[in-house]
């Protein structure tokens, strides 16, 4: 996987907003998170809310189980909510962190976020209502075959429970069984 590809795996939508988050930006920035936070909070004034938020707990959970982070323990984890920076706030995060790796990670990461700009952009919304009818139409189909199994089931289920019934009937009618084993019955002997 390229750097590219990397980078928009990455990408992640919070609060309607792309978004990236600190553990994955001080991985590519090949820092560590505490020290990137750091280096944000000498510069707080740099990242307003629209440009950073830290998530809430509600967020972070489900975020976790979107992306397969699902264990928790002690030591495997970060113990504080991660900051979320949108596209301005990785923008402001170039100029606070100022290494040569900074430099190259932030330029792929705004040509990630182009490219996810232009992905959405060529979808039409004519194409998109057109999709969810085919969709729709395809489930609809799915539920009435189902329908007509379940139908059929039901019918076959009721058959095999009249026979049984048909055959315990029978069964009582006719002479009692010979028991199995090696004991003969006294009429026997």
């Amino acid at each position: 996987m390229d750097q590219l590809q990397l980078i928009q795996s990455k990408i992640y939508e919070v609060r309607g907003v792309k978004v990236m988050l600190d553990k994955d930006l001080a991985e590519l920035y090949q820092v560590t998170t505490g020290n990137l936070n750091k280096a944000v909070k000498r510069n707080i004034r740099r990242f307003p809310s629209d440009f950073m938020f830290q998530l809430t707990k509600e967020e972070w959970d489900s975020l976790r189980f979107q992306i397969g982070i699902l264990e928790t323990g002690r030591g495997k984890y970060t113990k504080f909510l991660p900051h979320a920076f949108t596209e301005q706030g990785l923008a402001m995060l170039s100029g606070v962190l100022n290494s040569e790796v900074a430099i190259d990670v932030n330029i792929t990461i705004m040509r990630a976020f182009v490219s996810l700009r232009r992905v959405v952009s060529m979808v039409k919304k004519e194409d998109l209502i057109e999709m969810k009818k085919d969709i729709l139409l395809y489930i609809d189909d799915i539920l009435a075959d189902q329908n007509d199994i379940n139908e059929d089931v039901r019918a076959q289920l009721d058959a095999i429970s009249t026979a049984m019934a048909e055959l315990q009937v029978k069964h009582t009618e006719d002479k009692p069984r010979r028991p199995i084993g090696f004991v003969l019955p006294k009429d026997e002997k």
